[in-house]
């Protein structure tokens, strides 16, 4: 792809030759005369005067300081995005049917559609044109998967989902699942059965090893755009808004809801029947346990320490709630003796 043609489907202006090729992508520091890099951080900066790239994506600001072609971004990042797409398109599975896959009769399949080695489609199953099933995958119906979403090896889709069009669910997720729910009884726990299903939207990606779990009663619903990191755990009757991101290792207990277009960072922990506003960024490690009411960024973890100091403030911990109360104690005092003066 040339340079101008890369322009013109960017919608960016270019400063340099138009008809130079770029092949591929790399980083600032790597990239050779046929690829392609961008600036969006500033600490790279300071490889920006010695790439050899054959074009940058970068900011208009810092066109000046580039000896090399220029595509001006007001945001490079998704940018380059765009053109490592265009650069490195996903390849498309050839449809059809595997030998070794099993598809019930009682499946239904558009046009275009791809069912890898080994996977399993059941009764109920309705695929969308394009829907790629990759090997040994195990889709079960009563269940529906929208146009163009595609299905990574090992996938699970329990009875009851519903997929939206194209989506990406990578190796390993479990959609389905029957969430946690067990009633005490004395010394023991009366499962709960899990009735509802799983709603998934449209442009969902969901990392790997990620895991949707069915509603109690109503569904589990994960909105338009929504993008799940691997190892990401949603209990029963959680609501994410769209365009919502969380990234890995975070676990979502029942009931909550998360607004549109929130950030969570990895390793999250968010309490059940919370309510999360829309816009809302949490940092990473946090322990969300109330609602979250006004957009802004929240954190509840302490930054790491050497282990002498740790130590020392982990005893100190302990005894925050005495302090409190001999504080409000002195306080109480002082404005008695006040009132009394």
């Amino acid at each position: 792809m040339t340079l101008g043609e890369l322009a013109e489907a960017l919608g960016l202006q270019l400063e340099g030759d138009p008809a130079r090729r770029i092949e591929s992508v790399a980083t600032i520091q790597s990239a050779g005369p046929g690829e392609l890099c961008f600036l969006a951080n500033d600490r790279y900066r300071q490889h920006l005067r010695s790439t050899r790239a054959g074009a940058v994506i970068l900011h208009a600001r810092d066109a000046a300081d580039c000896p090399v072609a220029a595509l001006l971004s007001d945001n490079p990042y998704a940018d380059y995005a765009r053109a490592a797409a265009l650069l490195h398109p996903a390849g498309k599975a050839e449809a059809g049917i595997s030998s070794s896959a099993s598809v019930d009769p009682g499946a239904t399949l558009g046009e275009g559609v791809h069912v890898g080695a080994g996977a399993v489609v059941g009764a109920g199953v309705e695929l969308a044109d394009g829907v790629e099933i990759g090997p040994g995958c195990v889709v079960a119906g009563p269940s529906r998967i929208g146009a163009g979403s595609r299905l990574r090896p090992r996938v699970v889709i329990e009875p009851g989902v519903t997929i939206g069009r194209d989506c990406l669910i990578h190796a390993g997720v479990v959609i389905g699942a029957d969430g946690f729910g067990f009633a005490p009884d004395g010394d023991d726990w009366v499962k709960v059965p899990q009735l509802g299903g799983v709603r998934i939207g449209d442009r969902v990606e969901l990392g790997a090893a990620t895991t949707v779990d069915r509603g109690a009663i109503e569904d589990t619903v994960i909105g338009d755009g929504v993008k799940l990191d691997n190892q990401v755990q949603v209990a029963h009757n959680v609501q994410i808004g769209a365009n919502t991101v969380i990234a890995g290792c975070t676990a979502i207990a029942g009931s909550s809801k998360i607004g549109r277009s929130c950030m969570i960072a990895g390793g999250v922990g968010i309490a059940g029947h919370l309510t999360i506003t829309d816009g809302a960024v949490v940092t990473a490690m946090t322990l969300v346990s109330r609602d979250i009411r006004e957009p802004g960024i929240y954190s509840g973890s302490l930054p790491m320490d050497d282990g002498a100091s740790w130590r020392k403030n982990s005893a100190r911990f302990r005894k925050l709630d005495d302090l409190a109360r001999r504080v409000a104690r002195l306080e109480r005092e002082l404005k008695d003796k006040g009132e009394k003066s």
